[in-house]
Order: structure tokens, then sequence, then C-alpha cells
């Protein structure tokens, strides 16, 4: 979609809340291994930058990255699967939480290095461009990313060469435990100017103010524009990974964590929405995820036998035991 409809919005953001619920309802039923990281209170930012694109523009994510793959128009079912480690999932079960992909709606891939999937679209993009398409990207990545090297990189080739990427921060205030004021010198907006590109920053718990800035700087990037950074302040509602359910890390003030779930993206879209707008959005999303974790827990694993195929773009299979 490329539009701000308070309809499709909400749907998007309660489809996302709803997913991550039920996702993690599976970690702790141990049906997905290894746990995952809850994009829970972020959803307004995938939504309203999704918005912004079209079907064939490009996505890279974070590995807090279920949102931006369900915003840009993944399956729910085949995303479910995929967390499941299910052969029908988006990557065949090879890829989970952290790594999930899905080429046919410009998702290139969620990506679990810090700063590492700026640098990817920012190639991807411009090597697109290169072959006459029309097309622009946006790449998300959290605070504790702007002091990585590689994100520094994108930012100079991207300005350089003018590649239509849309850099999106999102600023939860923490990179895993470390507050955001004790690693980051200087302002976010400030990294990008300093490379000539435009910055500005937008209240990441309201999808309509991401889209809307989203919008007018993906305007500008096909009209020709290089560029540019959105830093979306918004807060993480759970843990930065679910093993906290069971150390139960103190690091945020309680205080805080209410101050900050006080302000709920899916609450602030849905109240755009009348009550039988909403009802029916609500029971249409549930429906989504009964079917789409029936899916996952109906599908097969994947042979063992076969764990050692579709390493390679080429097809070669690489093999265990020597040649």
């Amino acid at each position: 979609m490329t539009d701000a409809d308070p309809v499709r919005l909400y749907r998007t953001v309660r489809l996302i809340r709803r997913f991550e619920e039920r996702a993690i309802d599976l970690v702790r039923a141990g049906t997905i291994v290894g746990g995952i990281h809850p994009y829970l209170g972020q959803e307004g930012i995938a939504a309203g930058v999704c918005a912004a694109l079209r079907g064939t523009d490009l996505v890279t994510g974070t590995h807090r990255g279920h949102g931006h793959v369900l915003a840009k128009g993944a399956d729910p079912a085949r995303m479910m699967a995929e967390l499941c480690g299910r052969e029908t999932g988006l990557n065949r079960g090879r890829g989970g939480s952290m790594h999930a992909a899905d080429f046919s709606v410009g998702v290139l891939g969620a990506n679990a290095i810090v700063g590492a999937a700026g640098a990817i679209l920012t190639g991807a993009v411009w090597a697109r461009r290169r072959r006459g398409e029309d097309v622009v990207g946006a790449t998300f990545f959290g605070d504790g990313a702007v002091n990585e090297g590689m994100l520094l990189e994108a930012f100079n080739l991207a300005a350089l060469w003018r590649v239509p990427v849309l850099f999106v921060c999102e600023n939860n205030g923490y990179a895993t435990t470390m507050p955001v004021d004790g690693a980051v010198a200087g302002t976010i907006t400030g990294r990008a100017e300093a490379f000539g590109m435009p910055a500005a920053v937008v209240d990441g718990q309201d999808p309509q103010q991401v889209h809307a800035a989203a919008a007018a700087a993906v305007g500008r990037m096909r009209d020709g524009g290089g560029p540019e950074l959105v830093e979306a302040r918004t807060y993480r509602f759970d843990a930065h990974h679910t093993f906290e359910h069971v150390v139960r890390l103190d690091y945020r003030p309680p205080q805080e964590v209410t101050a900050g779930r006080s302000r709920d993206p899916v609450r602030i879209q849905g109240g755009r929405l009348s009550d039988a707008e909403r009802a029916a959005v609500d029971a249409e999303v549930e429906a989504t995820l009964d079917a789409a974790v029936a899916y996952a827990l109906a599908s097969p694993e994947p042979d063992p036998a076969g764990a050692l195929d579709h390493l390679y773009a080429s097809g070669l299979n690489a093999r265990s035991g020597g040649a």
C-alpha cells in the first residue's frame, strides 16, 4: 500500500502486535526454539514506512524484524512457519526469526549483524537503479547501530552516489541494555547531516506521523533526490529478547516502562477508527493468525539430510566429509 488509509494502517499495526504476541506464546511453549526479539511497541514505524513504499521497492531490517517483513506484505502464515523452523516457511525454516526474507515482496532480509542491513540495501538499490529499475529502498536499524562503521560507510556511499535509500532509525532508547545517552555522542540526525543527508525526527508511536515523514522523503527520492534519514523515537514495550522473561534483567525503571507504554501505536491508530471498524479489523486479524499458527504447526520440519542445501546462490551444494 502507498497511502495512509487509517483502516489499513490500523490493520498493519494490529497484525504485527498480535503476531508478536502469538509468537511469544509459541516461544513459551517451546515450539519456537531460541526465542525472538519482540517488536511490541514499535509497530507504527514499520507500518508507516512501508505504507509509503511500492510493492517493488526494497526493504532490509534488523534482528527485531518481524514487523518489517509483515508490513511489507509477507504472508503471516509462512512467516510464522519460518519462526517455527518449518519447511513451509519463507526460507524453508533456515532463516528463522533473525534472518527472514521474502524477495517476492521486496524484503531482502532481516539481519542480526548490527548496522549491516543499511550497507546491504544501499548496494541493492544502487544495483537496481543501474539496471534502470525505478525503485527506492528503506532500511531499518536501531539506535545502537549508529556507532557501527558499516552503517556510516553506507551513509557515505548513499550520499556520494545519491542512492535513494530511506535510513530509518528506530530509536527505542536502548541498545540491548545500554541507554542511548550513554552510547551516542552528539545526535543521531547529526550523523546523517554530516554526510549532507536530510534528516528528521518523528514520533514513532504515531503511525500516521511516521507515514507522513516517510512519504515525503520517498517522494523526494523518486524525484531524483538522494538518501534521507528519519529518526523515529519509540519505546520497546517488551524485552530486548524473550530470554529476559526468564532472566528478568533490571535495567529500565518501572516508571519509565509505564510512561513508555502509555503511548501505544495500536491504541493511537485504533482511536482514529469507529468501534465497528476496529472490531472488524480485530476479528480479521485474529482469524488470519489462527490460520497462520495452525499452518505452521501442521507443516513438516526440514529433513536433516538437506541441512547443507541452499547455501549458495549458484545452486552449488555443500557436502560434509570432503568432496
